[in-house]
């Protein structure tokens, strides 16, 4: 059984680190969505350059590690004079990396929406974002809410990885208390359950959001 003494005397730590995955995993969540949705438009457009972009975007952020690229924005950037502390380069890191996928979710459920969809749209005087942002997106952002939901919570998952630039995430205070206590496996164990408080809930309300999407169609 875990020594739940570990966790009383040092939950001021695990609760300060818990609260900054919160931060990161909303920010980096908010800005992976709308940052995906933005690729996955540029690659199912008629403009060569965006499409371009699109694809040479997701498929170099897809391919390289996640640590790669948060170490590149903690690390890298102090050389063109650009400095951020673990905090802001762990956050733009996520971001990044999860927008690679969630563009790719998103330009899936897009083209599985009817191209008639499209043409009525642009048919009723419409313009090709009004109709992109106002007809087509819900629409596909609907249809893909699991790979979505997946995605957003691989991002909280993954968070994890701003404790090797000192990120004062969930893991990085867990290992102060694991430094402290010399107690490992609990105190990971402990470490585990917070990321499941986390986690669950949001794979359960995914559930009951895509089947009450299901029953409104």
């Amino acid at each position: 059984m875990p020594d739940f003494s570990i966790l009383t005397e040092y939950f001021p730590v695990y609760l300060e680190g818990f609260l900054n995955t919160i931060l990161v995993s909303v920010i980096a969540l908010i800005g992976s969505f709308v940052l995906g949705t933005i690729i996955a438009v540029f690659r199912i457009t008629t403009i060569k350059p965006l499409q371009w972009f699109g694809t040479a975007y997701v498929e170099f952020i897809r391919n390289i590690p996640l640590l790669i690229i948060v170490w590149f924005f903690f690390y890298g950037l102090h050389t063109f004079g650009a400095r951020m502390d673990g905090f802001q380069a762990g956050t733009l890191g996520l971001t990044v990396y999860t927008s690679a996928f969630i563009a790719e979710a998103i330009r899936a459920g897009i083209l599985s929406v009817p191209k008639g969809q499209m043409e009525a749209a642009r048919s009723s005087g419409m313009t090709y974002i009004q109709s992109m942002l106002h007809v087509i997106l819900p629409q596909a952002i609907k249809l893909v809410i699991p790979p979505l939901s997946n995605q957003f919570i691989n991002l909280i998952k993954n968070s994890s990885v701003l404790t090797v630039i000192s990120g004062l995430d969930l893991m990085y205070f867990s290992d102060k208390v694991n430094g402290d206590s010399y107690a490992t496996v609990d105190t990971y164990i402990f470490t585990g359950m917070f990321y499941l408080i986390l986690t669950i809930p949001m794979s359960y309300g995914s559930h009951v959001l895509e089947r009450r999407l299901a029953k409104s169609s």
